[in-house]
């Protein structure tokens, strides 16, 4: 079985409902008898003022990035700097639970005000939204320990194979670049299986009905060091890329206010120990 130290998935009604009962206090946001003196960020920057919502696609994880440990809280990476951002603009912090293939259009139907929920920054998305980079990813293929299928990575070896990704994920578009590219060269079909929950995703490899798993390098990383975690990294990552905050086209408040605060925690390091906190210090961003 696959299990993690710091992170367990919920379903999705429950996360939901988690969520809503911590939105009003989440742990590092300000009381709200502070939030008019000290909000750097009010309406129509923000939908709500006082509160800053942050979309994130929590009920599906990706450890050490996001997700909920044992006792259902929302915990990582992009848990603790949405915790810092929102308490640096003074705003108290919603955490809104969003699938990630839906979270940009949640982001467009003001639900949130900003994504944080490792959303790669590419040149379709900026777009439609505008970015505030805070770290980098990539992508990983992995598979059982010993690789009995003899995969090599993100290429012909994954034809005639069946391979899980996280849906939505830039992981699972190269999926479907190589499964194309199969069928173009005439070689046995590459099957692809979607997947909204990282460890589900992963727990597939392990009781062998995918032969691999498509996803990021962090989230990879992070349960190939769980020692019930059996299985490896097939090739090298790929497909490096940033990470941003992002926000509605236009709203050059917020934007600015985010950058800022970013700014900020690399100044007084706290953003150095939370990228450390998580063990995923190789993935900063450089000035």
């Amino acid at each position: 079985m696959l299990r993690t130290k710091k992170f367990k998935s919920v379903p999705l009604a429950a996360a939901t409902a988690i969520v809503a009962l911590l939105a009003a206090g989440c742990s590092g946001a300000p009381a709200s008898g502070d939030v008019a003196a000290n909000a750097k960020v009010s309406t129509p920057a923000i939908a709500k003022a006082g509160t800053l919502g942050v979309c994130m696609g929590l009920s599906g994880g990706e450890p050490p990035n996001y997700g909920f440990d044992a006792q259902k809280n929302p915990v990582g990476v992009e848990v603790d700097f949405a915790k810092d951002v929102a308490k640096r603009l003074g705003l108290q912090l919603n955490l809104v639970d969003i699938k990630f293939a839906s979270i940009v259009p949640a982001l467009q139907a003001s639900k949130c005000d900003v994504i944080m929920s490792s959303l790669y920054i590419k040149p379709a998305r900026e777009k439609i939204v505008d970015f505030v980079p805070y770290m980098n990813s990539g992508s990983s293929v992995a598979v059982a320990a010993g690789n009995p299928a003899g995969i090599t990575g993100m290429d012909d070896s994954l034809c005639g194979k069946k391979v899980v990704s996280t849906v939505g994920t830039t992981a699972a578009l190269l999926s479907e670049d190589q499964q194309k590219k199969c069928a173009a060269d005439g070689k046995p079909e590459l099957q692809i299986i979607n997947n909204d929950n990282t460890p589900s995703a992963l727990q597939m490899v392990l009781t062998k009905q995918v032969d691999a798993y498509a996803g990021t390098s962090t989230a990879v990383l992070y349960y190939q060091q769980q020692s019930s975690a059996n299985f490896e990294i097939a090739g090298k990552p790929f497909g490096t890329i940033k990470i941003g905050a992002a926000v509605t086209k236009g709203n050059a408040t917020l934007q600015q206010n985010i950058k800022e605060a970013f700014a900020s925690m690399k100044s007084d390091g706290t953003y150095a120990a939370t990228l450390k906190k998580y063990n995923v210090s190789a993935m900063a961003l450089q000035d």
